[in-house]
């Protein structure tokens, strides 16, 4: 498996993996989740160029660089927040969500930062439960910072609040790295994990733990 940040050819892939991945919600009678449009082109594009978006890929499969999965993620406060991750249907239960994550957590931890953070539905088997099976823990009301009150804020604008869904947060160790290391960039950050006009929604959460997988509006 590679990881690898995605390239401007990758982004209408991208959008069919998005859709694929939001079909399961259907059958738990999240129609909603499961219609909804797939990040835009020039919204993956911004991420693209702040270096936030990365892919999946099995370069010595019949698939070879094509993405099965990939990841956008936004600092916000003292974390690396996941905005979504997402995995092709056809390529799920390969462990790629759970590398796509491992990718944030050592990037993440290398800049310094002290965890991943996203948010999910509660309910959905491949959502807040996976996410508890690596690592990540919900958090209470009380311990909510500023950034992610504005992201479910927004969230809950775009109607995903119908169902139950959680914040949730996973500590990162501090990486070790020679003094004269280069520190990775991962962008700026805005606060708030950049309120941007379009959050993408839910449509996966357990990137590797279901028949699909994708996992928005944080994760």
């Amino acid at each position: 498996m590679r990881i690898r940040s995605a390239r401007r050819s990758d982004l209408p892939l991208l959008q069919d993996i998005e859709r694929a991945a939001g079909e399961p919600f259907r059958a738990l009678g999240m129609a909603f989740v499961a219609d909804d449009d797939p990040p835009p082109l020039d919204l993956l594009e911004g991420y693209r160029l702040a270096g936030r978006c990365w892919v999946a890929t099995d370069p010595l499969s019949a698939t070879g660089d094509r993405p099965l999965g990939y990841v956008l993620a936004d600092p916000v406060d003292d974390a690396l927040h996941i905005e979504q991750v997402s995995v092709a249907p056809a390529s799920a239960r390969r462990g790629i969500g759970r590398a796509l994550i491992a990718h944030l957590a050592a990037l993440a931890a290398s800049r310094g930062m002290a965890a991943l953070t996203l948010t999910t539905f509660t309910e959905v088997p491949w959502n807040a439960p996976y996410y508890a099976r690596i690592g990540f823990r919900i958090l209470t009301e009380g311990e909510l910072t500023d950034g992610l009150r504005a992201i479910r804020a927004e969230e809950a604008q775009h109607g995903l609040d119908r169902w139950p869904r959680v914040c949730m947060r996973r500590e990162l160790a501090p990486a070790v790295r020679p003094p004269d290391a280069p520190v990775p960039d991962i962008g700026p950050s805005d606060g708030a994990g950049s309120a941007r006009d379009q959050r993408i929604p839910d449509a996966s959460g357990a990137p590797d733990a279901s028949e699909a997988v994708a996992v928005g509006g944080g994760a």
